[in-house]
């Protein structure tokens, strides 16, 4: 993918998130989205434990995903029914394409779930980074769907079982803007006793 160090220096210096409701068609094909997932696997993973699962969500599925969340929704939120949900269906249907990545922690084995569960964001930023690559924008998302008990099972979770997050993917409809970045000096330092 790159040929030198100067393009993944390039390709780093240039990965941004973009907004998923201002991403328009195409996003990745189906040949394009196994290698985009593919390449987001080969993240560190102490134990070889695999300790997440990718689910994706098709065009067609869109409807089901919406009905899932406003069902969820109301059943958490006693009085929401009636209201205007259309922010979950816009939710549902942004962007071409929608990731759903799950931190699915081995329990019992002896490396510790934090170290897991970092495997698993891991897997999103490479996510992000082979989307890139390919030519795309994304953008990772939480918020309420990602914490949802309701949602979280209809992803078949298991207990201890987290959604990370939604990684909508598709082409920027305008050029993104850099945002400010943390100051170095701010955040870095050396250790001196």
């Amino acid at each position: 993918m790159f040929n030198d160090t100067t393009s993944l220096r390039a390709h780093l210096a240039t990965r941004r998130s973009g907004k998923a409701r201002d991403m328009i068609a195409p996003g990745p094909d189906a040949a394009t989205l196994h290698d985009i997932i593919a390449l987001a696997l080969r993240t560190p993973d102490h134990g070889k434990l695999a300790p997440w699962r990718i689910v994706t969500i098709a065009a067609d599925q869109r409807a089901a995903f919406a009905a899932l969340l406003k069902s969820a929704w109301v059943a958490e939120n006693p009085g929401a029914a009636g209201l205007d949900l259309s922010a979950l269906d816009q939710f549902a249907h942004q962007a071409p394409t929608l990731i759903v990545l799950l931190s699915t922690p081995v329990a019992g084995a002896k490396i510790p779930v934090w170290e897991q569960q970092l495997s698993a964001g891991a897997v999103g930023m490479n996510l992000l980074h082979a989307a890139h690559a390919h030519g795309f924008v994304g953008s990772w998302l939480t918020g309420w769907a990602a914490y949802s008990p309701d949602v979280t099972a209809a992803f078949g979770a298991g207990e201890g079982d987290r959604v990370v997050g939604y990684f909508f993917l598709g082409t920027a409809a305008k050029p993104l803007e850099e945002r400010p970045r943390p100051d170095y000096d701010e955040v870095v330092a050396a250790w001196d006793i």
